[in-house]
């Protein structure tokens, strides 16, 4: 596992959109992994800029995502297909036919759950998976448990995760109480990880990341066994890191 401690958030944006460059031009049909929520969103405006300045090109990429609400569609303004429009599809020349996001409003959630893992497979694996995690050690909703699970899946959110997303939401109530979110074998059959993380609140978890034990109650600790995994930190993040 590789560290890079960067000064903040603006510079862990800066890394992190440059370690995707680098995939995108060693391989312009790569599948990337991408991931929702506050961490990446400078990471996304880094990415379009590079592309505004034709320093990488996104017409033969394809991206899958790694979460989405259960009972929100894709037009609703807090989903993360809206998210990802409004934060990088819609300012990259990107097809979005090729721009994967589970349906949140799937009639059959298993059958979607597997189609979403056959899709992936079809696809030929992802090449670099981006994260970022919760305060809790949880990585997309993968919440903390006695067991994980290893394909895409139906997951409840507990409570800390509700009240950290209710910041995008009127209020708590309004907060979806579950989500379709790809499984830690999922993600650890990635080629390639790279996590961000900015922000003292982020600082146990990523201290127990890098501590050397596995442990599902914080299951951002499986990234230990994965051969390619590159945090990008800040010095608020990495204060715990002994």
């Amino acid at each position: 596992m590789k560290i890079i401690i960067v000064k903040d958030y603006d510079e862990m944006s800066k890394v992190g959109a440059d370690l995707i460059a680098e995939v995108i031009n060693k391989k312009p049909e790569a599948i990337l992994g991408l991931a929702t929520g506050s961490s990446p969103e400078g990471l996304y405006s880094e990415l379009i800029k590079k592309n505004k300045n034709n320093e990488i090109d996104f017409s033969n990429i394809t991206t899958v995502n790694l979460d989405e609400y259960v009972g929100l569609s894709g037009e609703h303004p807090q989903s993360y297909r809206c998210f990802m429009n409004d934060k990088l599809f819609n300012h990259i020349n990107i097809d979005k036919e090729r721009t994967f996001v589970p349906n949140g409003l799937a009639k059959d959630i298993e059958e979607e759950c597997n189609n979403y893992d056959k899709k992936i497979e079809e696809l030929g694996g992802i090449d670099i998976q981006l994260l970022g995690i919760g305060n809790n050690g949880h990585i997309a909703f993968n919440e903390p448990a006695k067991e994980l699970s290893y394909g895409t899946h139906l997951t409840g959110l507990t409570e800390s995760t509700i009240k950290a997303n209710s910041r995008f939401f009127a209020s708590m109530d309004e907060v979806p109480k579950t989500a379709l979110t790809m499984g830690i074998g999922s993600i650890m059959r990635a080629k390639k990880i790279v996590l961000i993380a900015s922000g003292e609140s982020k600082g146990e978890a990523i201290a127990q990341l890098v501590s050397g034990k596995i442990t599902t109650e914080v299951p951002a600790t499986m990234l230990q066994v994965h051969p390619d995994v590159t945090l990008v930190v800040d010095e608020a993040a990495a204060k715990l890191i002994k």
